[in-house]
């Protein structure tokens, strides 16, 4: 039995019915569809992904399984703009991202002392403890202030729209602590990795996919390959461990179900929920994962109404600047077919863990204060001829320093449950990649045993 039915649900379904053939795996889900927070709409031509817009393939787990399951010749990349230029939002003014260390130093993103301490990166030496460390003081740390105030906070914002001073560098980036760990430096590590895509990939690793239909058509597949059809709708009100070792999952109502094992990858807060009877102490170190707020924008506009090039992915805009958006993607310009002829869509991404009372604003207001930040950011002053508004109370698991320990306690303590497995994206990985990946280890170890 699997509670939560998103992505790393049904891929564990998925996973756990090739491994185990003669088995029943149902999957639970409390909402009237699948796929948790991929969510593609489709609105007067425009196709919008509601969450996650698509998959890096620096991690082939998702790109694998979508091969797996014949969608190859379905899948899109992002146009090589997207993946080349990026950009900042540093006062008011739009700075396009540099691609390696030295176009940084020339570039206007850091001020003199930020690229000095930049260059100096690589000749700081590597920590040698393992102590949990910030975000920010990594970076700071690593690189200096500018670093940390700019372009750490960015990258934070974009990913996981949280807090670089409270979230775990070894929990939400373990790929730099790995790198000073490795390589003695970040920017060596930065190296050594491009140099290996290089000779692996022939330069195209790191590109970002998606389907031209949207990412819903992943989760749309997934239920297709499922012997047994999930159940939408199910409000599980609790997990409760039976005398001869199974499981008893009951909903609201008369609903219930007995299984031989029971996973768990709802979001985190409804895990702690569901165990809270079985295991107040389980619950309260799950319930101890915390979650941002975030609301997604998105806009349609005529392509004679944009007066700039919309060449590249969109741009960040780091926390200190105290915006309104956290960021806007340009959608139409890293896949096709987002946005009928003529137009483009924008995506705005507001609220976060340092902003989260914006997700509260209504739909006039949200609206007004992406479209003042278009106008100041991109010269885009026209009314938008569409317009969509997603709210998400409860985001993006922030993985706060001492995750990783409390990750590790969860996991002793669900030791004690024989047959009751946890996965999700709050654990271990947020991305779609990760969730993908950690529903195939998962599914290991089910059939393990």
């Amino acid at each position: 039995m699997i509670v939560g039915g998103g992505v790393s649900g049904l891929t564990l379904a998925y996973r756990l019915e090739q491994l185990l053939p003669a088995a029943e795996v149902v999957v639970l889900e409390q909402q009237p569809r699948l796929g948790g927070k991929v969510d593609t709409l489709c609105r007067d031509g425009f196709r919008v992904e509601a969450g996650p817009n698509g998959f890096l393939d620096t991690n082939p787990a998702t790109l694998d399984l979508c091969r797996e399951l014949g969608l190859g010749d379905r899948l899109t990349a992002a146009s090589e703009a997207a993946g080349r230029n990026r950009f900042l939002l540093l006062n008011g003014r739009l700075r396009m991202l540099p691609g390696s260390l030295l176009s940084f130093l020339a570039s206007g993103v850091l001020g003199w002392r930020g690229k000095l301490d930049l260059f100096a990166e690589r000749f700081r030496p590597p920590r040698r403890d393992d102590a949990d460390e910030s975000i920010d003081a990594f970076a700071r740390r690593r690189a200096g202030r500018d670093v940390a105030e700019t372009l750490a906070d960015a990258f934070v914002t974009g990913i996981h729209a949280g807090d670089p001073t409270l979230l775990s560098v070894r929990a939400a980036f373990p790929r730099l602590a790995a790198m000073e760990r490795e390589h003695g430096s970040v920017t060596k590590g930065f190296a050594a990795a491009r140099r290996k895509r290089r000779a692996e990939a022939a330069g195209r690793a790191g590109r970002m996919w998606a389907f031209r239909e949207g990412l819903s058509l992943l989760i749309d597949t997934l239920r297709g390959r499922l012997r047994t059809p999930p159940v939408v709708g199910v409000n599980v009100r609790s997990v409760r461990r039976l005398p001869d070792g199974g499981w008893r999952i009951c909903a609201e109502g008369r609903d219930a179900w007995t299984a031989d094992a029971v996973a768990l990858t709802c979001p985190a807060y409804e895990q702690a929920a569901l165990l809270a009877d079985e295991d107040a102490e389980l619950a309260a170190e799950i319930d101890g994962i915390a979650y941002n707020r975030v609301a997604v924008v998105a806009l349609g506009f005529r392509t004679a109404d944009v007066p700039m090039s919309l060449e590249g992915f969109g741009y960040l805009s780091p926390q200190r600047e105290r915006r309104d958006v956290l960021g806007v993607q340009w959608c139409s310009s890293i896949f096709p077919d987002r946005a009928p002829a003529g137009t483009v869509l924008l995506r705005a991404l507001c609220g976060g863990w340092n902003r989260p009372e914006i997700v509260d604003w209504d739909d006039d207001r949200l609206l007004t204060a992406v479209r003042g930040e278009l106008g100041q950011a991109m010269g885009v002053r026209a009314a938008p001829v569409f317009h969509e508004v997603v709210r998400w109370a409860k985001a993006i698991p922030q993985y706060h320093l001492g995750h990783l320990e409390r990750v590790a306690r969860i996991e002793e303590r669900a030791a004690r449950h024989p047959s009751l497995y946890l996965g999700g994206n709050a654990y271990r990985g947020v991305a779609l990649n990760d969730c993908v990946e950690q529903a195939s280890v998962l599914a290991n170890r089910m059939a393990a045993g």
